[in-house]
């Protein structure tokens, strides 16, 4: 190869014995058996042991190099002895015999972990020192996977015919529905670029620029806290768009895509392919949520009507909805209190009723006595029970029990162990409202402002702004929103009038949106697209529990980068460049 090496260390073989060879890598462990000195050397690819002649000043050397630093070893390579023999590596059956053996990179510090452990080191060690972390074995493949996915998923696009657009990384900045990064002008004093929260309009652009299949592997800038599945600040998609497409088009292109993907890079089952289909309004019924795990079996049932008479005073005037949890017998009634308190302190929630289904039929829990035979009979027909199940009650005002319901669904799962996390279980999420009211009760976009409404605009001018759907949808798997995609709105009057409706001044769509606005009334293609996130791909691939554990260099849960130090005061000089004084009094 070259003067560090002629092989990388897990290429040496029973073929290489007798042959002198060099190797270069990190010093993982030292061994000293009194006289002989074993040290096992790393690289990227893997593990290579040496072993020093008998020497006593070749041991005395070997023996007190710094473990984790990089050596360069030249020697002959020998079969080991029968039983020495690791067959845990590719390369256990051989060793090289250290002729000379030279240090490259000393580490002169301590360690603040030991590196390819498997004890629990804090995330903030780990990610100030971001540089040994990465040695370890589960990250360096974690990365090697990604590599592999996204070099996967450029190929199927190139195959199916897309063009590799890259878009500007500084542009204006625009409501996509988080905060934006912003980055001062030197040149125009008080004005900011913003970094893009996803490459949305330049992806519409390019329809109208007559780029009839676009795609790339797009970075993505949102000031949004972190979460499990989220990462502040930097993220990655396939960013993709379609001209003169539907959304059968779309789910027809990308469905197939995903499925080989994670089929190919995981031994996991994929159920149900293609993909189910669920409408938003059935999902946050049945599911409490528009991402919902459909590995966990349990089922959200309304029956608020049913309540309508039952004189129970904390469901009056609420929505109902039930939780059928199947051959639950066997479990002691703390599992049931401890269900209500997890509701009450973890959830916030009012309470959490529940009744066991008993042998006859009859109900046993904190609330049965209030409840009559014909709703009883009407409950456990429509949530499909049986004696042995266990009705949990969730009574809250619309928009919240949603949610509650959604939450102890999960719950129920993870306590009942439902869940098989051997399997992807896929879906999309179609036919969102195109509107929703905000805190102020306001209307407002509730998922993309760039998505063409169902009915046009005819629906826009004719019908409940709440009851008007939009051609957007998400792919979710395992409980997890890969993404997010819609028709778009290519049409410049249904544009102006969907903003206009959610408050939007044409004057004000123009300043914002200014290049779509004056695109739109040169021609352009119906066209629709989706971005699904590939740093989440990998998440589920690897069975990690976040999203920073796929991340080269993440940010940390603050996003802030504690390697580099970032965010960082910058000097006055710096400042004044950009035409920015800091009021250092707030």
């Amino acid at each position: 190869m070259n003067e560090y090496r002629t092989h990388t260390c897990n290429e040496i073989s029973l073929d290489d014995i007798g042959k002198k060879v060099t190797i270069s890598g990190w010093v993982q462990t030292i061994r000293d058996l009194g006289g002989l000195v074993f040290l096992d050397i790393r690289d990227m690819y893997g593990i290579t042991q040496v072993v020093t002649s008998g020497e006593p000043k070749d041991a005395d050397f070997a023996s007190h190099i710094p473990v984790e630093s990089t050596v360069k070893v030249y020697g002959e390579v020998e079969k080991r002895d029968p039983e020495t023999v690791n067959p845990k590596l590719t390369t256990g059956q051989v060793e090289i015999r250290i002729e000379t053996i030279e240090i490259l990179g000393k580490r002169t510090k301590n360690l603040p972990f030991e590196v390819n452990s498997k004890q629990n080191v804090r995330e903030d060690l780990r990610l100030q020192y971001r540089y040994l972390d990465l040695r370890n074995d589960r990250l360096k493949d974690n990365l090697i996977l990604r590599s592999k996915v996204i070099q996967y998923l450029r190929n199927q696009m190139i195959e199916q015919g897309f063009l590799e657009v890259q878009t500007p990384i500084l542009t204006s900045s625009s409501p996509e529905g988080a905060r934006d990064y912003l980055v001062p002008s030197r040149l125009h004093p008080g004005e900011f670029y913003a970094l893009p929260q996803a490459p949305q309009q330049f992806k519409q652009l390019l329809m109208v620029s007559g780029i009839d299949k676009y795609f790339q592997i797009a970075p993505c800038f949102r000031d949004e806290d972190a979460r499990a599945d989220r990462a502040p600040g930097e993220f990655y998609q396939l960013d993709m768009e379609m001209s003169f497409s539907t959304q059968e088009d779309v789910f027809n292109t990308i469905e197939p895509i995903l499925y080989n993907t994670f089929k190919k890079f995981s031994d996991k089952k994929i159920a149900n392919y293609p993909f189910p289909r669920i409408t938003y309004k059935d999902a946050m019924l049945k599911y409490g949520t528009d991402k919902p795990d459909l590995r966990n079996p349990l089922v959200i049932v309304d029956c608020t009507d049913v309540f309508e008479t039952v004189g129970l005073n904390a469901f009056k005037g609420k929505t109902v909805r039930v939780i059928s949890a199947h051959d639950v017998e066997d479990q002691p009634r703390s599992f049931f209190e401890g269900m209500t308190d997890y509701a009450i302190k973890d959830l916030k929630a009012k309470g959490l009723a529940w009744l066991r289904i008993l042998e006859d039929r009859s109900f046993q829990g904190p609330i049965a006595k209030f409840i009559p035979d014909d709703a009883r009979e009407e409950m456990i027909k429509r949530t499909d029970s049986k004696p042995g199940d266990c009705l949990f009650f969730i009574a809250e005002v619309p928009g919240v029990v949603e949610t509650l319901a959604g939450a102890v669904r999960d719950e129920l799962g993870r306590r009942l162990n439902l869940i098989d996390n051997n399997l992807f279980e896929f879906c999309w999420i179609v036919d969102f409202p195109m509107f929703e009211l905000d805190d102020r009760g306001k209307l407002a976009f509730s998922h993309n402002p760039f998505s063409m409404p169902q009915g046009g605009l005819e629906a826009l001018e004719n019908k409940n702004p709440l009851d008007i759907l939009a051609y957007q949808y998400d792919i979710v798997c395992n409980g997890i929103e890969l993404s997010s995609g819609a028709v778009r709105n290519h049409d410049i009057n249904i544009m102006l009038k969907a903003f206009t409706m959610a408050g939007y001044t044409e004057e004000e769509v123009r300043t914002k949106f200014g290049a779509l606005y004056t695109a739109f009334q040169y021609g352009a293609p119906p066209h629709a697209g989706i971005a699904p996130g590939v740093d989440r791909m990998i998440m589920l691939l690897t069975d990690s529990e976040t999203i920073r554990e796929v991340i080269a260099f993440p940010l940390n849960s603050k996003a802030e980068d504690l390697m580099m130090g970032a965010p960082c005061k910058v000097k006055r000089e710096q400042l004044r460049d950009v035409h920015i004084l800091i009021d250092e009094k707030n």
